[in-house]
């Protein structure tokens, strides 16, 4: 296969989690201080920024102790709703940093009295000049227009903020310091990827699917999916799909499971991965334990790392498949069809 912009940047991760990692986890002390006083942490986000939200909301609410959630950006740009916002860190997540929804709903919410954090990889973006604290991920360029090496630097970004917010910042630094190779490992081996992309491309319909620290994961493998292989996709929580749409689930579809190795959802997956077996789906595994793969028809090694830091690095075989299908099917992954690198949305 040909070598692509976007394959030559899902490669460049391992340097991209590094960097970010040498250049936030210095500024925890920062992040607590922002947080100080204040009582939960709402994130503003849009695409595959949203989906590194996600992470960041679970691993807020498992590990630190802090309640998280999302802000619908259209309730501050289209709706003008006055909030109290005064207990509220308000965490706003941008690739370009100057997506220009973004940027006006971090304005509303300091406007609302929150406190202001900004994730971005762009340096001088607007979102981080007006952030009281800016985050600056260390990807490099992104040239291609799928989100990838941006997308990991982001749960890098989310790890270090909710670290900074635990009781203990430096519980995790040990493991966040394996990542890298870790990545590089999985960009070695591609174990499983050859035969994912080949039982994906024969499929009409895929599900995407994970649970609770791996939802981001599952949404935005979803996402690339249908974004670049063109493709229709869906992305559903394990509860939410197990909540009435896995009754359409038939004989010709693919069902892609994102699971950790490990944590309390890790036995779930496996039942789900066994049930959708039996509807006659295509089960394609990316993580999980031994027993995960056993249950799956094509199994896709992940990380070793715990389930609290398994999405930083999960989402790298997911973008392989996702790289190798596009070409297998004639599409060019570094420019899909009908995509910007910077989010438009509806003007106010």
């Amino acid at each position: 296969m040909r070598e692509t912009q976007m394959g030559r940047e899902i490669a460049q991760q391992p340097q991209a989690v590094r960097d970010t990692l040498d250049a936030l986890i210095p500024l925890r002390d920062r992040i607590a201080a922002t947080y100080a006083g204040r009582r939960q942490v709402l994130f503003v986000a849009r695409g595959s920024s949203d989906n590194a939200a996600i992470y960041g909301r679970y691993l807020l609410e498992t590990h630190s102790g802090v309640l998280a959630g999302l802000v619908s950006p259209s309730v501050a740009t289209h709706y003008g709703a006055k909030l109290d916002l005064s207990d509220a860190l308000v965490v706003s997540v941008s690739q370009s940093g100057q997506t220009e929804e973004i940027v006006q709903t971090q304005q509303w919410a300091k406007d609302c009295g929150a406190a202001t954090i900004a994730v971005a990889n762009v340096p001088d973006s607007p979102l981080l000049a007006a952030a009281d604290l800016g985050l600056l991920t260390q990807a490099g360029p992104e040239l291609a227009v799928p989100a990838t090496k941006t997308y990991v630097s982001q749960t890098v970004a989310m790890a270090v903020l909710g670290t900074a917010l635990s009781g203990d910042p430096s519980a995790y630094d040990d493991e966040l310091a394996t990542i890298p190779d870790e990545i590089q490992r999985l960009l070695a081996e591609r174990a499983g990827v050859p035969e994912a992309v080949a039982a994906l491309r024969d499929s009409a319909y895929a599900v995407v699917s994970g649970r609770g620290l791996l939802m981001g994961t599952a949404l935005e493998t979803a996402l690339k999916l249908e974004e670049t292989c063109l493709r229709p996709v869906r992305g559903y929580s394990y509860a939410d799909l197990r909540h009435g749409p896995i009754s359409v689930v038939t004989g010709g579809m693919s069902a892609v499971l994102v699971s950790a190795a490990d944590g309390p959802m890790s036995t779930p997956m496996i039942e789900l991965a066994q049930d959708l077996d039996a509807r006659g789906a295509t089960t394609v595994g990316i993580g999980g334990n031994a027993q995960f793969a056993d249950a799956v028809d094509v199994a896709v090694a992940g990380p070793r790392l715990t389930e609290a830091l398994s999405p930083i690095a999960s989402i790298v075989p997911a973008q392989l498949i996702v790289e190798s299908l596009a070409l297998s099917l004639g599409l060019d992954p570094d420019n899909p069809r009908g995509l910007a690198k910077v989010t438009a949305t509806d003007p106010d």
